[in-house]
């Protein structure tokens, strides 16, 4: 099925005792919590199964002059040192299509992976990374940080948004704007940290190579696999049916894949390989730091007359990937006159690369403040003034939204957090030491439909097994694919069963973008739809009108058992969906606002949240308690990348990154979060999908680090354009008087 036109009535709209939207609680649940979710490492194949331990490169760029491994090779229990001499030849590309490793002597960052170590057991293969020499030609300093290397900045040349865009004079309307803002944020570096490493179990059968390894987009991820090893993809099967998190940094194959691959061939041996937490920093990606320029021209109405917004990020010099901090002001607000530019700075350091909403995760962080910066200075409400800037249109595609409620989201937000009772004047509101304030920011995020497949096969026991390549990564694929099933074919939920991560299921999306579930979901909408057509046909009924209900399926007074028709065999259908029409002639995102209150001491600078709400649209709900518990995940993110996270970059060794590790790189903790929220108001988007649903995923971090600083700015007087909002940053920022 391709989507060229509105979806019209279907079953989710029409049963009677829905299923669909419910809080139904995860069905894989008691797994997790019992321990019977298998995850990458753990799988077990036997005895003969070796480990392998990487040995990192300690220079930031430069050559391999000599690798000596023989006291490796001599230690107890070590069977293989992998170098780029023994390794194998290997398919080259950027990162989301190939991830070759110790595929020459060259070192182009500090930790490039530069040896794996595999032994009998994990201890000895860590003693015997420690015994690996290498010597190094180290080359002339490179480039390692972004703000140093703005005059080598150049226009990236990578798939997807354009990385300019203009409509209209916006440099003469901005010079003649009555009144004008011209600010400039940045943001760091920020790692992903989720709670499983990357890991990877590697068997050969034959020419078949499987691997039991945490990736979010398996298709993808055996594509770049068989790219990388020059293998056909027959011949890879990528397996993942339980991950740990991603939040980006496993939509694509990594090293530890790639190595336990070779070293497994090479020994004909399974291998296992998982990257420790310190690792994980250089060896895999990161989201880059940014500098943003905003520049804002109104009217004496605060109506945008000018937008522009320009942003540096960096990548590995390799790389073309950028982020796309400028991609939401494309569209968030009304103005005729509009620029965007994104310009990357090649890096001697590792690769940059998608992290959870990438783009406008940053992007709001100095768009939504550059807008509170414009409220504050013309006397205008925050809320109103993006109520006078609300666009009728894409204001640079010139076509209408699917759906756009964001103006009932501010309202809705607003009267529940008691906005009406914010002090306009900063600083006004005073608790002992504590200065309180409040702060709001739009919410957006891209909503995409992505190609995917799925099969039903309803079998003599009355049980749906349904099968795709989809993964799970914590986000309740699992629950909302249950009940997709279950409603389309009138059974319980007890009555499905879901079984996704194998890549020798149908071809699916996989998990990012905040588009796995409406694609997964939409995949196996048509499935269902299909198996319902094939039971009304053997049950001699007309496919229109059939109702299907407690197994049971009934037209014209007429009902017969599901399980009487399938026969001994069963009976399987098939789903595809794909993108069409609708998502060329739409332009579709997921919306909110976001609110926060915070406590700043007057004497240390120190910033607590008190509570915080978002409220969001994002089309037809599949699960009321996954989706609530992902908008609240993403807005704790944005906590994290308002107040506390950032990788330190200790230029003088390279790309080193000195806090590596979870005691030093902070996200917020249980402490740090007393009161957050979220609730999603009625809406379908028909022009979507046939879910009518919308991206859920990513939304919550979108504006939510943008309100908290908002609200830092109300609470204390301290504008602060440098992220994240430490306590010496807010000391130097707040007003005297304060």
């Amino acid at each position: 099925m391709q989507v060229n036109s509105p979806t019209g009535t279907t079953v989710l709209d029409t049963a009677p005792d829905p299923i669909v939207g419910q809080p139904l609680d995860r069905v894989d649940g008691r797994l997790k919590v019992t321990g019977g979710a298998v995850y990458a490492y753990e799988v077990a194949h036997g005895p003969d199964t070796f480990y392998g331990v990487l040995v990192q490169a300690t220079i930031a760029n430069g050559r391999i002059t000599d690798i000596d491994s023989s006291a490796a090779k001599a230690a107890p229990g070590v069977v293989l040192v992998l170098t780029h001499e023994n390794a194998f030849t290997q398919g080259t590309g950027p990162i989301q299509q190939a991830h070759p490793v110790l595929n020459s002597a060259e070192v182009a960052y500090y930790g490039q992976p530069v040896a794996l170590v595999v032994a009998r057991t994990f201890e000895e293969a860590r003693a015997g990374s420690y015994l690996v020499r290498v010597t190094y030609d180290v080359a002339h300093r490179g480039e390692y940080s972004l703000a140093s290397g703005l005059d080598q900045a150049r226009v990236p040349n990578s798939p997807g948004a354009p990385p300019e865009s203009a409509v209209g004079d916006f440099a003469g309307a901005f010079a003649s704007a009555p009144t004008r803002l011209d600010v400039t944020y940045t943001t760091p570096l920020e790692t992903h940290a989720m709670m499983e490493p990357h890991a990877t179990l590697a068997l050969w059968q034959g020419d078949k190579l499987i691997l039991h390894t945490s990736n979010q987009m398996l298709d993808r991820g055996r594509a770049s696999v068989a790219k990388t090893l020059r293998m056909d993809q027959e011949n890879v099967r990528l397996i993942s049916p339980f991950i740990g998190g991603g939040f980006g940094s496993k939509l694509w194959v990594n090293a530890d894949a790639i190595l336990a691959a070779m070293a497994a061939k090479q020994l004909n041996h399974p291998v296992k390989v998982a990257l420790t937490r310190q690792q994980i920093f250089n060896v895999t990606t990161h989201r880059s730091d940014t500098i943003q320029r905003v520049r804002l021209g109104t009217d004496a109405n605060g109506k945008i007359l000018a937008i522009g917004h320009d942003v540096y990020s960096g990548n590995l010099r390799t790389e073309q990937q950028f982020e796309a901090a400028a991609d939401q002001t494309r569209t968030l607000y009304a103005g005729a006159n509009r620029l965007t530019r994104h310009r990357l700075v090649p890096l001697d350091a590792p690769v940059a690369s998608a992290m959870r909403a990438p783009g406008e995760a940053v992007g709001l962080l100095a768009l939504e403040c550059a807008m509170d910066e414009l409220a504050c200075g013309m006397g205008v409400d925050p809320i109103e003034l993006r109520v006078r800037n609300e666009p009728a249109e894409d204001p640079e595609k010139h076509i209408p939204y699917s759906s756009r409620h964001l103006v009932e989201c501010y309202r809705a937000g607003a009267e529940r957090f008691g906005w009406s009772a914010r002090n306009v004047r900063p600083g006004q509101k005073r608790e002992g030491q504590w200065l309180i304030g409040m702060g709001m920011a739009a919410a957006i995020r891209g909503n995409v439909l992505q190609p995917s497949k799925a099969s039903v096969h309803l079998g003599p026991d009355g049980v749906a097994v349904v099968k795709m390549a989809m993964t799970d990564i914590g986000t309740g694929t699992y629950t909302i694919l249950t009940q997709i099933a279950a409603e389309m074919l009138g059974l319980p939920p007890g009555q499905v069963r879901i079984d996704l991560g194998d890549t020798a299921y149908p071809q699916a999306a996989g998990s990012g973008g905040s588009f796995g579930a409406t694609s997964s979901g939409s995949a196996l909408f048509v499935a269902c739809d299909n198996m319902r057509g094939k039971l009304a046909r053997l049950a001699g009924m007309d496919p229109a009108t059939v109702l299907l209900e407690h197994g049971n399926i009934t037209a014209g007074g007429r009902s017969v058992s599901l399980v009487s028709l399938v026969g001994s065999g069963g009976v399987e259908a098939q789903g595809e969906i794909r993108p069409g029409a609708m998502q060329k002639k739409y332009s579709q995102q997921s919306y909110g606002a976001q609110f926060a209150e915070v406590a700043v001491d007057a004497d240390t600078g120190e910033v607590r949240l008190r509570r915080m709400l978002g409220v969001f649209t994002a089309g037809r709900i599949l699960n009321e308690k996954t989706a609530r518990s992902q908008a609240i995940g993403g807005m704790i993110f944005g906590v994290g990348a308002a107040l506390e996270e950032q990788v330190i970059l200790d230029p003088r060794f390279g790309a080193y990154y000195v806090n590596h590790d979870l005691a030093e790189y902070h996200v917020p903790v249980h402490a740090d979060l007393p009161f957050v929220d979220a609730m999603f108001l009625p809406e379908l988007d028909d022009r979507a999908n046939p879910l009518k649903a919308k991206g859920v995923g990513e939304l919550g971090i979108c504006g939510a680090g943008a309100a908290i600083a908002n609200a830092v700015y109300n609470a204390c007087g301290a504008r602060i354009r440098d992220y994240p909002l430490t306590l010496d940053k807010v000391l130097a920022a707040m007003p005297s008087e304060a």
